[in-house]
């Protein structure tokens, strides 16, 4: 059998080996390393991919939310609400520009943002929600995006986790990312749709959000040496584009694949009294960046070990809720409950998930799990 990885990205390359070392070769042969055409051709292919008028590609997802709170044109002190179970770049790029991080508990079975929650928190400061879209599936923007509406806020979708992924708004399909005033994603090397180094983008439907993102990528500039605003210097390299355009083709297979793996574990794992498997929901299709269970009674550390031994990786997303981190302490509410989060952080445990899984590796990874509660 062959090595269980976390995210086997080797295996994935061999098989795509041909056409992604063409397209590098390309970029290397043009010496275009920088905005090169690689770099337009992706960026709309992925525009039409997601039924999207502008993609602005950027240097990482980190970056792609920090661009599109920038375009938005807050001001110091202004409040932006999303989800304590998270991973700190959605809550550090509030933080970075001086606005106010509101954190706000998740649904235990989605672990996303619950809207009641959202609701509660919104203060005459609060000018954006951030939802997170989090492990593959999405937050309930159904309801997220009529109290943004009722109160007159920005939605900016931290889409990292669920590029691909389509949701039912309003009665129509569309793609996460695609439902607020503007998406983000990450095109880290283990995503869904990951580059081979660091890479991000930002999408919206808004032609003035797209003009002011495209100058903020860019030293706040449209012509060179003249800037409008202050800006970032922050690009998609011209060979992680060509990389991204390959792999777009195959964005949907890649999902797919990974749903039958998860198939694979929710079958071995059904109805098991100490472990619960990734929740559902009808609004969204879950294109599983992450497999996560919830383990019972205390036993996710010891269950971790166990796999360990049996040379089976897995990890913790996410070990400290972002209410709890040093980092935080001055935004986290000391009258706030959290409880959801916090027992999440406590129960969660990721298995393998990616797109070269085979059955053997499968039955290896569920047999090795069963036998820990026999």
């Amino acid at each position: 059998m062959e090595q269980i990885r976390m995210v086997d990205l080797q295996t994935q390359y061999k098989r795509l080996q041909a056409d992604i070392d063409t397209a590098m070769q390309s970029v290397l042969q043009s010496t275009a390393f920088i905005n090169g055409p690689a770099v337009k051709t992706f960026q709309q292919n992925l525009a039409d991919y997601l039924h999207v008028k502008h993609v602005i590609p950027c240097a990482n997802g980190t970056d792609a939310l920090q661009i599109a709170l920038m375009a938005l044109r807050l001001k110091p002190g202004d409040e932006v609400i999303t989800s304590t179970f998270t991973f700190i770049a959605t809550v550090e790029v509030i933080a970075l520009l001086q606005l106010k991080p509101v954190l706000v508990d998740v649904d235990p079975h989605t672990f996303t943002l619950i809207p009641a929650e959202v609701e509660k928190a919104i203060t005459p400061k609060t000018k954006a929600i951030i939802p997170v879209h989090l492990f593959g599936q999405g937050a309930d923007m159904n309801r997220i995006s009529q109290i943004a509406k009722d109160h007159q806020l920005f939605i900016v979708e931290d889409s990292a986790q669920s590029i691909g992924a389509n949701y039912i708004c309003d009665g129509e399909s569309s793609k996460l990312g695609t439902l607020g005033n503007v998406g983000c994603t990450s095109f880290f090397p283990s995503k869904n749709l990951g580059c081979f180094g660091d890479g991000g983008a930002c999408f919206t439907n808004n032609d003035e959000l797209a003009a002011q993102m495209r100058m903020i990528v860019n030293h706040g500039s449209q012509k060179k040496y003249y800037h409008k605003v202050i800006g970032v210097n922050s690009r998609l390299d011209t060979i992680q584009a060509a990389v991204l355009d390959v792999k777009l083709k195959h964005l949907d297979d890649f999902n797919k694949r990974r749903q039958r793996a998860a198939d694979y574990y929710d079958a071995a794992f059904k109805n098991h009294n100490e472990l619960t498997t990734p929740h559902r929901q009808e609004d969204s299709d879950h294109i599983f960046h992450q497999y996560t269970l919830k383990v019972a009674n205390g036993k996710r550390d010891a269950l971790q070990a166990h796999l360990k031994e049996a040379g089976i990786p897995s990890m913790v997303y996410y070990p400290v809720p972002l209410h709890q981190q040093e980092a935080f302490a001055e935004f986290a509410s000391t009258d706030q409950s959290f409880s959801n989060a916090e027992q999440l952080s406590r129960e969660v445990l990721s298995l393998p998930m990616h797109t070269e899984l085979t059955e053997i590796q499968l039955t290896h990874i569920t047999d090795t799990i069963l036998s820990f509660f026999e």
